[in-house]
């Protein structure tokens, strides 16, 4: 059982797994640098040490940004979005936040970018 304040608990809208969306954005420049899942436990540890805590899916174990890569991620603010289902994690990254070495996980396919301009 989390301990996890229940006001915030109540709001929460999770998926069949329990879970729900964390996305990691730098502060300062708002880059978006990963996104990862939560559930009450994992935001419970968020908010009480500061380091962006999640669970892992494939393992079945919660995992603090950083434990072994010394990658970590100092939380800031922590923001739930207005249906109650993706939580934003406001953070300074320390190195990269992929699990691949990048900087952020959003580096590698750009499915869609900027028009080309005039004359392009």
């Amino acid at each position: 059982m989390s301990e996890l304040d229940p006001a915030i608990a109540a709001r929460l809208k999770r998926n069949a797994d329990g879970l729900v969306a964390a996305v990691a954005q730098q502060r300062g420049t708002g880059e978006v640098l990963m996104m990862a899942w939560m559930d009450d436990e994992a935001l419970h540890r968020t908010l009480t040490t500061r380091r962006g805590t999640y669970f892992s899916r494939s393992r079945g174990e919660y995992w603090a940004k950083g434990e072994t890569s010394g990658h970590v991620q100092h939380v800031h603010e922590v923001r739930l979005d207005c249906d109650g289902d993706t939580v934003l994690l406001v953070v300074d990254q320390v190195g990269a936040a992929c699990h691949t070495g990048d900087r952020t996980c959003f580096d590698a396919d750009v499915l869609l970018g900027e028009p080309a301009g005039p004359g392009a």
